[in-house]
């Protein structure tokens, strides 16, 4: 089983939730991930892999755009700012990536990072990312799942023991799935 986990991340949260979220997904046998970002996951990167993870922060109440990545690099640069920025965060985004990629997986999942607040308040990049999954024909094997961070950008605890929980549901999941869709010997 393959999986491919493609993440957008401005300041490191979001690559470190897709990194979890593949440690749990090869937790379960005979599964491998790979883990890319949004900028190199060409249609060959991700040709072969029975789900694809799609994962990205919360901007605005939705997926990044231009304008809101243009401004989390400036964040940056503010006086008392704690995060850096990630090598490929000024690039094209997830939303850019759906609008050029020609083929996805039968099965896909989605996650976000977005602040520790209610989603109506945050709003939530997963949905976007899960209507664009549809979009593309995968079907998701489970429902869009949000991880959290503090206002400053980082990480809350235990996050990463959450991705890595998911991830591994998610492994579950589509080998039960594919699995059914195997003939028996």
């Amino acid at each position: 089983m393959r999986a491919v986990v493609v993440y957008e991340s401005m300041y490191g949260s979001t690559h470190r939730v897709a990194e979890a979220v593949a440690d749990g997904l090869r937790s379960v046998d005979d599964f491998g991930a790979e883990v890319i970002p949004v900028a190199h996951a060409s249609t060959e990167a991700i040709a072969g892999a029975d789900i694809v993870v799609v994962g990205g922060p919360t901007h605005v109440h939705s997926l990044s755009r231009p304008s809101t990545r243009k401004a989390a690099a400036e964040a940056v640069d503010k006086p008392g700012s704690t995060v850096e920025l990630e090598p490929d965060a000024e690039g094209d985004g997830l939303r850019e990536w759906f609008d050029g990629v020609d083929r996805l997986p039968s099965l896909g999942a989605a996650f976000d990072t977005r602040l520790d607040a209610p989603a109506v308040v945050t709003g939530r990049a997963s949905k976007g990312i899960a209507k664009r999954l549809r979009h593309h024909g995968s079907e998701l094997v489970d429902e869009p799942h949000s991880f959290l961070v503090t206002k400053e950008g980082h990480l809350e605890e235990h996050e990463e023991e959450e991705a890595r929980s998911w991830g591994r549901r998610l492994g579950v999941t589509t080998s039960e799935r594919t699995g059914a869709d195997r003939p028996q010997r």
